[in-house]
């Protein structure tokens, strides 16, 4: 992990969130997520989303980049609790990338 802002990762981020969450200290908010389950973690992902889309609607920067800080660091506990790493969501995004965005939506299987 590096000292600046720039140097942080969201790697970085994936590997204090599984550390933390595995650890099992009764003081890490990471460590009672884990404790929580899916539900709870899952939870708290969706408040996070709908507070970051209120701070983006008001027009409020300060609380966009806060609540987007909090948004990342839930969706990787989320993806971290059901074993999906982050390499994974990456080489998705990747391979979309290869395609516009609207024969990307096309070519998705049909909602059951």
């Amino acid at each position: 992990m590096g000292s600046s802002p720039s140097a942080f990762s969201l790697a970085d981020l994936e590997k204090i969130v599984a550390e933390r969450g595995r650890g099992g200290d009764p003081g890490s908010w990471t460590a009672k997520l884990f404790a929580g389950g899916m539900d709870r973690a899952a939870k708290k992902l969706g408040e996070e989303a709908v507070e970051a889309v209120i701070a983006a609607v008001a027009g409020d920067r300060n609380a966009l980049v806060s609540e987007s800080a909090d948004l990342v660091y839930h969706w990787l506990v989320v993806l971290a609790l059901a074993g999906v790493p982050l390499s994974e969501v990456l080489a998705e995004l990747e391979r979309r990338t290869a395609q516009s965005g609207i024969a990307e939506k096309t070519a998705r299987p049909a909602p059951r």
